[in-house]
């Protein structure tokens, strides 16, 4: 598989008009992924990691522009609970990082490996239970169907990597390319949403 065979929500062809269930379905491709990457060697546990990344980039991306600023706004809590999730994605992003830069035959990779994929998960069963079902229960169908669209938005242009620990635009513009295509995904995302990017 290469870089456009990255699973992608949606591949089932079923509608993805409620964000909750693109990003639970995102949540189980990620996992997919971890299993992947750890059954594979060589050429292919790197091909493998390289997806894992492209996909967690997508998902944190949009998670950042669009679950999280509805979180903030209509949920009871919700600029800690927004907080408590930026704190494990930076986390995460930092092992990611870190791990980026060791070969996948590397005898470190795999225990790294193990780490990323706890925290990932641990900051998944997160979302699902003190973000996603709140917003199942206070969104309307057309709210869940427009921050499905910029989701989906925000898969197009996923950059392959994340950069850890920062969050602001103008930082990003320093970083250089990977920090330049996450920047267009947040400009396609909030374009998707409706607002001026």
């Amino acid at each position: 598989m290469s870089d456009l065979d990255t699973p992608q929500a949606g591949d089932d062809r079923s509608m993805d008009d409620d964000v909750v269930a693109l990003l639970m379905r995102q949540h189980g491709d990620i996992r997919n992924l971890f299993d992947e990457v750890e059954a594979s060697e060589g050429e292919e546990r790197r091909d493998a990691f390289r997806r894992l990344v492209r996909l967690l980039a997508v998902h944190e991306t949009a998670e950042e522009e669009v679950v999280h600023p509805y979180a903030r706004r209509n949920l009871a809590g919700g600029e800690q609970v927004v907080e408590d999730r930026l704190a494990e994605e930076r986390a995460a992003k930092e092992t990611l990082a870190a791990l980026d830069d060791v070969d996948p035959d590397d005898p470190t990779f795999m225990p790294r490996l193990m780490k990323l994929r706890k925290d990932v998960q641990e900051h998944a069963r997160a979302e699902e239970r003190y973000e996603f079902t709140h917003i199942r229960r206070s969104a309307d169908p057309g709210q869940l169907a427009t921050m499905a669209k910029a989701v989906k938005a925000a898969e197009a242009m996923a950059p392959t990597r994340p950069h850890p620990g920062v969050e602001s635009g103008a930082a990003n513009v320093a970083l250089g390319p990977v920090a330049a295509l996450m920047d267009r995904t947040r400009d396609t995302v909030r374009k998707a949403m409706g607002e001026k990017a």
